[in-house]
């Protein structure tokens, strides 16, 4: 489809170089023309993986890439070619949640080729089986343990783990620019960045370097066609809708949620510490809350995924909720989403597996799939500019929402991308796979291709068989027949 066909009249945008952002950018853009280097790093293919019946069919390498001087910090990566066409498919730089959940995560539990079985363990090293769902069927994405400190991610000295989030940001830029020298072959090849939950303060901003490197004459130029998010963290306006969202699903009473309102005036993430009633009503949301799965809230809540009573207005982020259970003794059988992480912990922390990935040996201790001691610190808490920015120049966005998930609601997300007053080409219609009815979705269109928010209604998460990437990234391309779709890329 020619970009031509996507131009659009501009309704909206945010002037990005009369912002705070710029100054921070400007800065930046001068690390990055003094301190990047260019090395080569070659990974190492990975024919077998340990608890996998024979060889992969797909191909796999891992590997590390330094980055900042003099190349400090360690960034480990899954790379998985596209099963299809490589060559020409698009290179999809992912992101994990957190901060401080490794892409494992991504790779084997939601959108790679792989996947745990799902049986009690018995004390044996877990199996691990093909994914029918996987997104590498159509793209080649590199899982990115990000930032350093995160799964097999290291840094050489102690001041290298410290980092904000600027800093994370260029070094996933300059780990792809290297990436990219390294896999020159894949130069020419569309490119997306993508990451769900707490990587919606993240990707926008790595799409900006991106975007800004290129227009500046950094090498190499990279074909940036635009970003995905899956029910992203964006603003701190977006807890506000956490209680709107229970009383919707039906979980606090009618009382409570009046009074809610009554007393708190729909601030209840900034709330005035001095309004005591306010107070007590979000003291009884979160006694209330707590006690159900906020990733699903249909799903039964298990004590793995949440060791501790939640307040989710106090805390930027539930994904980091799973520290290390070394007694592999006291798995049981599968009653909920956190038995399988479980797994996770043996498989990564078993020496012939780390021998298979080629982790270098003694940089990291105990894996863990989220560190809950990150030496990490958000400084950008709201990444809409960033995504008004972005659109303006043309970037293709998806943005996609459960509407069972508790983290980060739908309707937060739908708000702020109504507060951008976009023009909307396609209305709120059925979004139809294989004929049936999967969710909601409408397409809204500013400047050149800007394509956003498909809350769908089925699941809530990216385990959920619908959101194959065939499924979830389709975006229509004929008005006349909503049924007629393409894929995003």
């Amino acid at each position: 489809m020619s970009e031509q066909k996507w131009k659009g009249k501009l309704t909206f945008f945010i002037f990005f170089r009369k912002s705070l952002y710029f100054h921070l950018f400007v800065m930046l853009m001068f690390f990055l023309q003094v301190c990047s280097k260019f090395a080569v790093h070659a990974g190492s293919a990975v024919k077998f993986l340990p608890g996998f019946d024979g060889p992969l069919p797909f191909e796999l390498e891992t590997g590390y890439i330094g980055v900042d001087e003099p190349e400090n910090v360690q960034l480990f990566y899954y790379f998985v070619k596209s099963e299809s066409n490589p060559e020409m498919d698009p290179l999809v730089l992912w992101f994990t949640g957190g901060p401080g959940c490794t892409s494992f995560t991504a790779l084997a539990y939601e959108i790679g080729p792989v996947k745990f079985e799902e049986v009690e363990y018995n004390g044996s090293l877990p199996r691990l089986i093909l994914n029918p769902n996987s997104w590498t069927e159509v793209a080649s994405f590199i899982f990115l343990d990000f930032p350093v400190g995160t799964g097999f991610s290291y840094a050489r000295t102690p001041q290298a783990l410290q980092s904000n989030t600027l800093q994370a940001c260029n070094q996933a830029f300059q780990f792809l620019r290297n990436f990219l020298i390294d896999h020159s072959e894949f130069i020419s090849n569309p490119i997306y960045v993508g990451g769900d939950s707490f990587s919606g303060l993240i990707v926008p901003i790595v799409a900006e370097l991106i975007s800004e490197g290129n227009k500046n004459g950094f090498e190499p130029w990279i074909d940036l066609k635009g970003y995905l998010l899956g029910n992203p963290v964006t603003t701190p306006v977006d807890k506000n809708y956490l209680v709107p969202f229970a009383h919707g699903m039906g979980l606090i009473s009618d009382e409570l949620y009046k009074s809610l309102k009554r007393n708190c005036k729909g601030e209840y993430q900034d709330r005035d510490p001095s309004n005591l009633p306010c107070s007590q009503d979000v003291q009884a949301f979160n006694e209330l809350i707590g006690k159900i799965q906020s990733a699903h809230v249909l799903e039964p809540l298990c004590g793995f995924s949440a060791p501790k009573p939640q307040n989710f207005f106090l805390e930027n982020s539930l994904d980091k909720k799973f520290p290390g259970l070394k007694r592999y003794d006291r798995y049981l059988a599968f009653r909920c989403r956190a038995d399988g992480y479980k797994l996770s912990y043996v498989w990564a922390n078993d020496d012939n597996v780390r021998e298979v990935l080629h982790i270098r040996k003694g940089t990291i201790g105990y894996w863990q799939r989220c560190n809950p001691s990150l030496r990490f610190t958000t400084t950008i808490r709201n990444s809409i500019p960033f995504h008004a920015n972005l659109s303006s120049k043309g970037y293709r966005s998806l943005l996609y929402s459960g509407d069972h998930d508790l983290v980060v609601p739908f309707l937060a997300t739908q708000a702020w991308i109504r507060s951008l007053n976009y023009s909307i080409v396609d209305d709120w219609r059925q979004w139809l796979v294989q004929g049936q009815v999967a969710g909601e979705e409408a397409i809204q269109l500013q400047s050149t291709g800007q394509q956003n928010v498909r809350p769908c209604s089925k699941g809530g998460y990216l385990m959920n068989p619908y959101s194959h990437l065939v499924h979830i990234l389709e975006i229509p391309h004929n008005k006349s027949s909503p049924q007629q779709s393409a894929p995003c890329f």
